[in-house]
C-alpha cells in the first residue's frame, strides 16, 4: 500500500512538472498561426493590389489602342474621301481640257467660247446655256482688273479679235435697270461715251447689251458697253466657271 501511495505522489509531481510545458508550446504555436494568418492575408493583399494594377494596366492600354484604331479608321475614311474628290477634280479638270481643246479659251478662272457666227442675243444666250455656260459676265474682282478703259479694250480685243459681242447683260426686266444674267446688279460700268454720246442712251427698245473693244463706224466710234436692240445679230461669248468642274 505504502509503495502505490508513493507512486500516485510521484506520478503527480510529475504531472505537474509537465503542466506548464504543455501551456508553454501551446502559446507558442497559438503566436505562430497567427503570424501565419497575417503573412497570409497581406500576401493576399498584394496579390489583391497587383491583380487590380495589372488590371488598369490592362484597360488603360486597350482604350488607347482603341482610340488609336478609332483615330485610323477616321484617317483611312478621310484619305478615302480625299482620294475620291482627287479623282473627280481629275476627271473634271480633263474636261476643261477637252473644251480648251474644242475652241474655248482660258482666262482668269473661267473659259470662254468666241463664235465665229452672229445670232440675236436670246439666240446667243441659249447656244452659251446648251454648252453649260453662259453668256459672259463682268465684275470687279476679275475681268474688269481696274477702271481703266485702255486695261478693259485691250482684254476684249484678245477675247473678241475687235468685233462687237453680245454681253450677259440687259435690262428686258426693268427699263432702265441693268443686270447680268447671274442676276447681279450692274456695279461695274464701261458705259461707252464721247463728247457726244453717253451710253446707255435711255432708247426703250435697246434693252441689250455689245461691248465694243476698237472704234467702229457702226458705233460712231465709240469703246465700251453700247445698249442695242436685242433682235440685232452680232457675234458673242460664252462664259464657263472653272470652279463649276472642281469641288470646293
Amino acid at each position: 500500500m505504502k509503495y502505490r501511495k508513493d507512486k500516485e505522489d510521484l506520478d503527480n509531481k510529475t504531472q505537474k512538472t509537465q503542466t506548464p510545458q504543455h501551456t508553454g508550446s501551446d502559446s507558442v504555436r497559438s503566436r505562430s498561426s497567427r503570424a501565419a494568418v497575417v503573412c497570409l492575408v497581406l500576401l493576399c493583399v498584394l496579390l489583391l493590389t497587383a491583380v487590380i494594377v495589372l488590371c488598369v494596366h490592362i484597360y488603360t492600354n486597350n482604350t488607347n489602342y482603341t482610340q488609336e484604331r478609332d483615330q485610323l479608321l477616321t484617317n483611312i475614311t478621310n484619305l478615302t474621301e480625299d482620294r475620291h474628290e482627287l479623282i473627280i477634280k481629275n476627271k473634271n479638270l480633263m474636261n476643261v481640257i477637252k473644251l480648251v481643246v474644242d475652241g474655248w479659251t482660258y482666262y482668269q478662272s473661267s473659259i470662254y467660247y468666241m463664235s465665229k457666227e452672229k445670232m440675236n442675243w436670246t439666240e446667243s444666250r441659249r447656244y452659251c446655256m446648251d454648252t453649260g455656260a453662259d453668256l459672259i459676265t463682268i465684275n470687279n474682282t476679275e475681268k474688269r482688273v481696274s477702271k481703266n478703259k485702255q486695261t478693259n479694250k485691250k482684254t476684249f480685243y484678245n477675247m473678241s479679235g475687235g468685233a462687237a459681242v453680245w454681253i450677259g447683260v440687259t435690262d428686258s426686266d426693268v427699263e432702265g435697270t441693268w443686270k447680268w444674267v447671274d442676276g447681279r446688279n450692274v456695279t461695274s460700268e464701261f458705259w461707252a461715251y464721247n463728247a457726244q454720246i453717253k451710253e446707255p442712251n435711255g432708247a426703250t427698245k435697246e434693252n441689250c447689251a455689245v461691248t465694243v473693244a476698237v472704234p467702229q463706224e457702226m458705233f460712231c466710234e465709240l469703246v465700251g458697253w453700247i445698249d442695242v436692240a436685242c433682235n440685232r445679230a452680232f457675234q458673242w461669248i460664252c462664259e464657263k466657271r472653272i470652279s463649276q468642274f472642281i469641288l470646293p
